[in-house]
């Protein structure tokens, strides 16, 4: 979706006014007008009639605004919600974010203002403390409200752990990106949709029954409840496999990503059921799985059975590399190969999405990238014709959340073509 400068404008105000004032400010000009109509022409107040199109105006704005949830609000819930608030999307307004409940609601405020990996929030946050964590209920799960600058109306702020009692229904929730790393299979994530969301947005790839991957640019989505927008690695994967394939025929691939620490490993050694991650984060290389080459060939079917991976976890806390290398079917030179990703990173479909690079970058430059994959030109190799060794920077934090909003336009734009938006 398009930012629209008269939803710019009108928006705030919308998004700010309760619906029940709302809709008795309608009603009333609706009522005054259509009784104007029936004075004399000469007699006619104008204001009115103009006053009617601006309520039937500010009407249409508000049921197609997008209402979005949070359920999780760490790393990832927390980035996406900057992301949401650097992004100024008017189609966009986050209603809600559902925290674990394990801190109070000005320990979330402050973890969102102090970031170590980003620095200091640029948007002012105020906390309305209603109720402490432990006293949160089933029926009122609510324990404040962020009133963060840049978005035009507060957001409730909930301790609620069984998503089937969220008040989504209640808040005419459309999305809920559901980024606890926990309700990642379909029976889990459909909790949601039984509190009353209508889309659910997984940001980790999914476990178990019929649920779809898409990562932008690779595959589009077209339908479907329930979503996965894959991991940060296969989001930084998939363009690139898709512009070599596109291009040139990949024959087969394998992937070795290099990323940085996630909360799933130890600070020190200490029990894990992974023994590897069971190791100090901070002080090791850790090999360990990813998903990331398998869930791309849910984006590109035609690789099935032809690409596989393996990562290696490096003490830094963000800033990650993936290298790939493929056998393909056709030969070319390093030249022709950083060419393609040069003239696909300028088209509309990898444009944000696909980035380059011929500067000696480390990991630290990339931190704050919004973009899925960077591109190291200077480190692709080509070996006897075919095999080709590409190399391809991401943030995989800040990068994979901006794809993950833009992804939750991308589902909220269909929404409003069937006319679902807001609904009961």
């Amino acid at each position: 979706m398009q930012n629209n400068p008269i939803h710019s404008l009108i928006r705030p105000g919308l998004a700010a006014a309760r619906p029940g004032l709302f809709i008795f400010v309608f009603s009333f000009c609706n009522l005054l007008s259509l009784l104007a109509i029936k004075h004399p022409k000469r007699q006619y107040p104008k204001f009115l009639r103009y006053l009617r199109y601006l309520c039937y105006l500010c009407y249409f704005i508000y049921i197609y605004m997008i209402r979005l949830a949070v359920n999780g609000f760490g790393r990832i819930g927390r980035t996406a919600v900057r992301v949401l608030v650097e992004k100024q999307l008017p189609d966009l307004e986050l209603v809600a974010i559902n925290t674990s409940g394990s801190m109070e609601i000005e320990g979330w405020a402050h973890l969102l203002k102090y970031d170590t990996a980003y620095g200091k929030f640029s948007h002012d946050i105020k906390v309305i403390h209603l109720k402490d964590a432990k006293d949160a209920a089933d029926n009122d799960p609510v324990i404040g409200q962020l009133m963060i600058e840049g978005l035009p109306a507060p957001v409730m702020v909930l301790a609620q752990k069984h998503p089937a009692k969220l008040p989504w229904k209640d808040y005419r929730v459309d999305i809920v990106i559901e980024s606890t790393g926990v309700f990642t299979s379909e029976d889990k994530a459909k909790l949601h949709l039984v509190a009353g969301a209508k889309r659910v947005l997984i940001s980790a790839p999914p476990k178990g029954g019929g649920i779809g991957t898409f990562v932008l640019g690779a595959n589009e989505y077209q339908s479907g409840e329930i979503i996965s927008n894959a991991s940060c690695t296969t989001n930084c994967v998939a363009p690139v496999a898709a512009v070599l394939h596109s291009k040139f025929g990949i024959e087969k691939a394998a992937l070795l990503t290099i990323h940085g620490y996630t909360d799933d490993q130890n600070l020190q050694d200490n029990s894990h059921r992974d023994l590897r991650r069971a190791r100090a984060a901070a002080q090791n290389l850790v090999p360990t799985t990813t998903g990331a080459a398998i869930s791309t060939t849910e984006t590109i079917p035609e690789l099935k059975g032809l690409f596989d991976g393996i990562a290696v976890r490096a003490p830094i806390i963000t800033g990650s590399l993936s290298d790939i290398t493929c056998l393909l079917k056709k030969s070319l030179t390093k030249q022709e190969a950083n060419q393609a990703f040069i003239e696909a990173s300028k088209t509309p479909r990898w444009r944000g999405i696909l980035a380059v690079t011929d500067e000696p970058l480390v990991s630290s430059d990339i931190i704050g990238r919004p973009e899925s994959a960077i591109v190291d030109l200077s480190l692709t190799q080509v070996v006897a014709g075919n095999l080709v060794k590409v190399l391809c920077w991401y943030d995989n934090e800040y990068g994979y959340c901006h794809r993950l909003i833009d992804q939750a336009l991308a589902i909220g734009k269909t929404l409003s073509s069937s006319s679902t938006l807001n609904s009961p």
